[in-house]
């Protein structure tokens, strides 16, 4: 794949030719089955082309990754629904929140859906906005058999939505990671899915969306730490600084790799994916993402006033680099609301 031109990358949101680029090089739908139009790549490819486009740049890979993960969907999504999206023109563009921002009110076979939801990656580029919403009957949140809110995700339409333009972050500035509102907007049952409910038999979509999340958002770090090392090596010129970072990547690339190879292996041969081996790749995956930091950190002060400067290649990879960091599946908090710091 040829990198895209050096003018369509930077700015505050991403260059309508570069938009153009994606949409020609079918990237948002990396996942989506050819039968829709999609590129259908397996696991370890579409891992490949994710980290590369990190690596060229920040916010285009950390778009493409977010928003082809989200068109991800498409396999829990119902047969009528996913062709009447994916079949229908122009092809879509799925983005939203994983947070849960509102409501969702049964109404005469469908829902009124009202809330805010934080950092819908692309929201000026979507079609059609995910989110996850508690269910309300009679004016009441209803709950599961063991006293949980009982949630579910939906999909909607970019006119039913309201975009909050709140992105203003030191890095990742292109992603235009916005909030989004929706006021009383009645969606059908059709347009409501659950995670790990699969509806298309493409293997891709046996993997648990957990899974799938942490090692494409892996690879996003991978890429750009690599990009990172590269100007590093640009500015310093002496290998011998840069053993730290080049050891950590080289180790963190080939766990990405052996869980990638392991889990086709699986979902090849219909062997379920153990709850024990989800989490180990979560562990493994945040462990390593903490091991890059703290090597791109040592790495920093050694920079000079290059790695200080606004305009300075080095200066964006690292704002972009630590913007990302704050993704919630693998801050220290972790996704699951554990304060543990992940060790090897």
């Amino acid at each position: 794949m040829q990198k895209p031109s050096k003018e369509w990358l930077g700015g505050d949101e991403l260059h309508p030719k570069l938009l153009q680029w994606i949409a020609h090089k079918n990237l948002w739908n990396l996942w989506v089955p050819t039968e829709y139009g999609g590129l259908q790549s397996s696991l370890s490819d579409g891992l490949e082309i994710l980290r590369t486009l990190a690596k060229w740049e920040g916010s285009l890979g950390w778009t493409v990754t977010l928003c082809s993960g989200a068109n991800y969907f498409v396999g829990n999504l119902e047969k009528e629904k996913a062709d009447e999206i994916f079949l229908g023109s122009p092809l879509p563009v799925f983005g939203g929140s994983g947070a849960i921002g509102g409501t969702a009110e049964r109404w005469e076979g469908g829902y009124l859906i009202s809330g805010i939801w934080k950092y819908a990656t692309g929201a000026p580029y979507l079609t059609h906005f995910t989110l996850n919403a508690k269910i309300l009957e009679n004016g009441k949140e209803l709950r599961t058999e063991d006293g949980q809110s009982k949630i579910q995700s939906f999909i909607l339409k970019k006119e039913q939505v309201e975009i909050i333009k709140d992105w203003n972050t030191m890095g990742l500035r292109a992603t235009a990671t916005h909030s989004f509102q929706v006021h009383s907007q009645y969606v059908e049952r059709s347009q409501s899915f659950v995670y790990n409910k699969v509806y298309h038999p493409n293997p891709i979509f046996k993997i648990p969306f957990s899974v799938f999340a942490d090692l494409t958002l892996w690879a996003n770090y991978l890429g750009l730490a690599e990009h990172f090392l590269e100007e590093a090596h640009i500015i310093l010129g002496s290998l011998e600084q840069l053993k730290l970072l080049k050891a950590t990547l080289t180790k963190a690339y080939k766990d990405m790799r052996s869980d990638a190879d392991t889990i086709e292996s699986w979902i090849g041969n219909d062997t379920n994916i153990s709850e024990s081996y989800i989490t180990e790749i979560h562990r493994k995956a945040t462990y390593s993402v903490q091991n890059l930091t703290e090597a791109i950190i040592r790495l920093y002060p050694l920079l000079g006033i290059r790695g200080a400067s606004e305009h300075h290649k080095i200066n964006k990879i690292f704002k972009d680099f630590f913007t990302a960091t704050q993704h919630h599946i693998f801050s220290p908090m972790g996704r699951r609301g554990s304060t543990k710091v992940f060790k090897p």
